[in-house]
């Protein structure tokens, strides 16, 4: 009946009209008739006697006896008196998208052109002639358009009635149920508030009823003429009513039948199918529900399992318990009641086990550092160790290693403090009662027992050291094996990327088949089915979804946990020691902090190297305080310096770093040791050479062989003979590469101390520099001081010599021409012994060799003056006169004699005879002078035989003196030339 108004109007064949009208489409003039509202009820979904076949949706075979258009039951005058029409008709879009909705501007698009009177024009050539046809037939028609407009005349009417209802009537949510409504509608001035009855209040109520009536009438009329204009529409429905019934009646069998047959097929091929899914789902159901009741067993034994691990130290399988336990219950146990604290019970016992290694890393530090120093550096526990490093990283506890450090300088506290102890306990000297100190009581040992107590430190040192190495390389191959496997991760990463594309073809190509119905053996042959859907075939046959090989295997729980905690694969690795242990791909470290981990345990071992040296040099500062190790001698203080040299280079070997706080105390106290060793042998030469007495020494068998050794190339003391030296006399000379060597006390023993600084050198290296430029002072201070000793006479003063003789200077300059012979020896020894950037120090040596040649030239220059001035006085009073030879040759024959026996035995031969050219070239030029004084010339006369006489006297003297006799005087140049 609704919708029966939408289908178009039959034309009647009754008409007035002979002919057939076109039907005028009134849509043009006048607004469409609008559709009643649907008050048919809905189509009942099933039979409301049985709730169980209640279905979302009807079912053809369960539903027999469905609504049909028989089963509606409609009030006409209700559904034709809609006292909302009128209202709908006016505002139908303004109801429900509000009152603006109709008067709103809507934005020309931008999008959408101009249209303009042009582009009408095709279309107006085109529809003129049909303008042209219908006009005629509004002429043929004009009885119906003057209907029209007297309907239209009669709605206006109509709607100028309306408008005398008040507007409340017309309001969509009129409601007497509402007070201010029903007051509006009927005030109570109308009615008697006392219960009296008054003329004035029935009037009143009269009229009230009355203008009620007329608002009804006026409604009544407006439906009863809405239906007078749908009465075509509504007669035509009726006539079709029983031509629809038929339909109806017939499609109704049909139906009935094809819901009979249907009924047959589902019971017969349709309902055990069925049955079977649903019994296969549950039974699936049950399965999964079993097996998450075992997995929520299992997870129920986490904190007891945790508690057994932890009393066994297994704390990396603490922590991946509890790892797993937390994954199972985020992502499989989410949401079960009972196990909403025990996530906040895991983490705060994580928490805990963070304290427990921590704790017990501390404790094993203290162990592995305290236990007894013997010669043995395994590792304690290595199995434990592992351990606690793996769940240290684990939590991400990466200054575990500071614990170490700390525990590493208490330790060497107490190995120190211990060793003391232990050493004073052995010593009865030491009142321990009296001297309470630990210092004080070091300090009352002597030398030999300090060092043994310094020897022991620094064994336990090194013992120490090698102890910390081992255990610092396990710890760093437990983070190496960490960071190989994080690369290993990555690599497999890499590869299951790129096999991921493969693997995705052939997952969509196997899905396809499944969805089209098809099985997989069916559309590939068995040589032709890829690995990939094998694999993917072979996942599905045993899905949860699959029947179980049997209903108690218990396949489900761990499967869980497995799928659970897939991501952590493990692998077995093999640390330095022999301990074999899985690593987890939970460790979330990345390769940076990784390394910087493994830096920083190096680095700790360095530390450890510097923490060994810092406290040896505090107990070396402490036996120092009272100037010990400043009196030591030099044998006591080679024999220091090398055991701390030993323990440097020691130490420089296990750790692989220099640490030079231990240095630089040894150079400290080298530099001290070499200044005091310096001051000792410069005063002691001093006082040697303030008392020496400038005549020539017997040479000791010992100073013989220390000479002998450095010509052998060894610059070293020879170890005393005490018998050897006993057998053998002291030698007149000292032989040195078989020259002799006429010397004084005093270079003997400026040769031996020079060769205790050569020989200090190699005992102590980190010297050489010092040694080299007190050597230097040394050497120059001995040139200096001799020089004024014997060529400036001080030794008149100094000693109390009579005279510097001749023999005095020719034996200063045979001992500088020693020490000449020594210098090229000494350069060449520190030389070999310094790096090539301080090889400008020897420079030292070439200024003292100059200085002593220059010395020696002086000397050689005083002996000559000394005669020089002897001829002087001599050849002055010279006369040429008989007797010959003259006093005054004689005189001069007999110093030179003098000269030569003080000499010869002092200076080497040819020294001798350069010597005595010079003297005779001074001779020579006297003898020149004075003749020419008495102009005395070589014209064979009376007077130039005579000094031909005397001058063949002295030249037959002089020649006659040993080691002279091959001397060219070549006295001819006495005469003056003839020009």
């Amino acid at each position: 009946m609704a919708s029966s108004h939408s289908s178009s109007p039959v034309p009647q064949s009754n008409s007035s009209d002979a002919f057939f009208k076109k039907e005028v489409d009134t849509t043009k003039r006048f607004r469409p008739v609008q559709s009643l509202p649907d008050v048919c009820p809905k189509e009942p979904t099933g039979n409301a006697g049985n709730p169980n076949n209640l279905r979302d949706s009807p079912s053809l075979v369960v539903d027999q006896q469905r609504w049909t258009i028989y089963h509606s039951k409609v009030n006409l005058p209700a559904a034709l008196n809609d006292p909302r029409l009128a209202k709908r008709e006016s505002d139908f879009f303004t109801k429900t998208w509000g009152v603006d909705f109709v008067d709103t501007e809507v934005t020309p698009s931008f999008y959408l052109p101009q249209i303009t009177k042009e582009h009408f024009a095709l279309y107006q050539q085109e529809i003129t002639p049909r303008e042209k046809v219908h006009e005629r037939c509004k002429n043929i028609c004009t009885p119906k358009d003057t209907f029209d407009r007297t309907l239209l005349h009669t709605h206006d009417k109509s709607r100028t009635d309306l408008e005398q209802v008040p507007k409340i009537f017309m309001k969509p949510d009129f409601a007497l149920e509402d007070s201010l409504t029903f007051n509006a509608v009927l005030p109570w001035s109308h009615f008697s508030t006392a219960g009296g009855k008054g003329n004035r209040d029935a009037a009143s109520s009269k009229l009230l009823q009355e203008k009620l009536s007329h608002y009804l009438d006026i409604v009544e009329v407006n439906i009863a003429h809405q239906i007078s204009l749908r009465s075509e529409a509504f007669f035509h429905a009726m006539t079709s009513q029983h031509e629809l019934q038929d339909y109806l009646r017939k499609t109704s069998q049909a139906v009935k039948l094809l819901r009979e047959k249907i009924s047959k097929i589902d019971k017969v091929m349709c309902e055990g199918s069925l049955r079977v899914l649903r019994l296969s789902l549950t039974r699936n159901n049950c399965i999964k529900a079993y097996n998450k009741l075992k997995l929520m067993a299992t997870v129920h034994q986490t904190q007891p399992t945790v508690q057994l691990l932890l009393s066994t130290s297994e704390y990396v399988g603490a922590l991946d318990l509890i790892a797993t336990t937390q994954e199972v219950l985020q992502q499989e146990l989410q949401g079960i009641h009972s196990f909403r604290h025990l996530g906040s019970q895991l983490c705060e016992l994580e928490k805990l086990i963070d304290k427990m290694m921590i704790a017990e890393f501390s404790t094993y530090a203290r162990n592995d550092l305290n236990r007894p120093l013997e010669d043995d550096c395994q590792i304690l526990e290595e199995e434990r160790l592992v351990s606690l490093v793996f769940g240290l990283l684990k939590q991400r506890k990466l200054n575990f290693y500071e614990i170490y450090g700390d525990e590493m300088i208490n330790t060497a506290k107490n190995i120190i403090k211990q060793c003391v102890v232990n050493t004073v306990s052995q010593i009865e000297e030491i009142d321990t009662e009296v001297v309470v100190k630990l210092a004080d009581q070091m300090r009352m040992m002597n030398f030999p027992q300090w060092f043994d107590l310094l020897k022991n430190i620094f064994s336990k040192f090194t013992i120490f050291l090698k102890r910390i190495k081992a255990t610092l390389n396990t710890i760093r191959s437990v983070v190496f094996l960490v960071l190989d496997k994080n690369q290993k991760t990555r690599d497999l990463e890499d590869t299951l990327q790129k096999n991921s594309a493969k693997e995705s073809m052939v997952d969509s190509e196997v899905a396809y088949l499944t969805h089209e119905g098809m099985f997989i053996s069916d559309a590939f042959g068995d040589g032709e089915l890829p690995a990939g859907a094998a694999d993917t075939a072979s996942q599905r046959n045993t899905s949860p979804n699959s029947e179980p090989c049997s209903s108690d295997s218990v396949s489900e729980p761990e499967c869980a946990t497995d799928s659970s905690s897939s991501k952590e694969h493990t692998s077995s690795s093999v640390t330095p020691g022999g301990v074999e242990m899985m690593i987890s791909d939970d460790m979330k470290l990345t390769d940076l902090e990784l390394v910087r981990l493994a830096n920083n345990i190096q680095e700790l071992l360095y530390n450890a190297s510097d923490i060994c040296h810092d406290r040896s040099v505090k107990f070396l500062m402490a036996r120092a305080k009272d100037g010990f190790l400043e009196k030591l001698n030099s044998n006591e203080f080679v024999t220091l310096s090398r055991l701390m040299e030993g323990f440097i280079l020691d130490t420089e070997q296990i750790c692989g770093r220099k640490s030079m706080s231990l240095r630089g105390a040894l150079q400290s106290q080298a530099n001290r040791f070499v200044n005091r060793f310096h001051e000792e042998r410069k005063t002691k030469l001093s006082l040697l050479l303030d008392n020496e007495r400038w005549k020539q020494a017997e040479v000791p068998a010992e100073f013989q062989d220390l000479v002998d050794s450095v010509s052998d190339g060894r610059i070293s003391l020879p170890e005393k003979k005490p018998t050897a030296t006993e057998e053998r006399k002291p030698a007149e000379f000292l032989i040195v590469e078989g020259q002799k060597y006429a010397t004084v006390g005093t270079v003997l023993l400026l040769i031996r101390i020079i060769l205790e600084y050569c020989q200090c050198v190699d005992n102590i290296p980190s010297i050489t520099t010092d040694m080299l430029t007190r050597l230097s002072d040394l050497l120059k201070y001995f040139n200096s001081r001799s020089c004024q000793l014997v060529l400036g006479a001080g030794a008149l003063q100094v000693v109390g010599l009579k005279t510097i003789t001749t023999k005095n200077l020719a034996l200063s300059s045979r001992c500088l021409q020693l020490i000449v012979h020594y210098i090229p020896i000494i350069r060449a020894h520190f030389e070999a012994r310094l790096q090539p950037k301080q090889f400008s120090m020897l420079r030292h040596f070439d200024h003292i060799t100059k200085d002593y040649h220059d010395h020696i030239a002086e000397i050689s220059a005083k002996l000559v003056a000394i005669m020089d001035s002897l001829f002087d006085k001599l050849l002055s009073k010279y006369e040429v006169k008989a007797p010959v030879p003259s006093a005054c040759f004689r005189n001069i024959c007999k110093q030179m004699a003098k000269m030569h026996e003080a000499i010869y035995d002092l200076l080497p031969e040819e020294q001798t005879q350069m010597l005595f050219l010079r003297i005779n070239a001074s001779y020579k030029l006297h003898l020149k002078r004075q003749l020419a004084h008495l102009n005395v010339v070589n014209d064979g006369g009376p007077l130039n035989g005579l000094v031909t006489s005397d001058v063949a006297f002295y030249t037959g003297n002089l020649q006659a003196l040993k080691g002279l006799n091959d001397l060219d005087l070549n006295m001819a140049e006495i005469w003056e030339q003839k020009r």
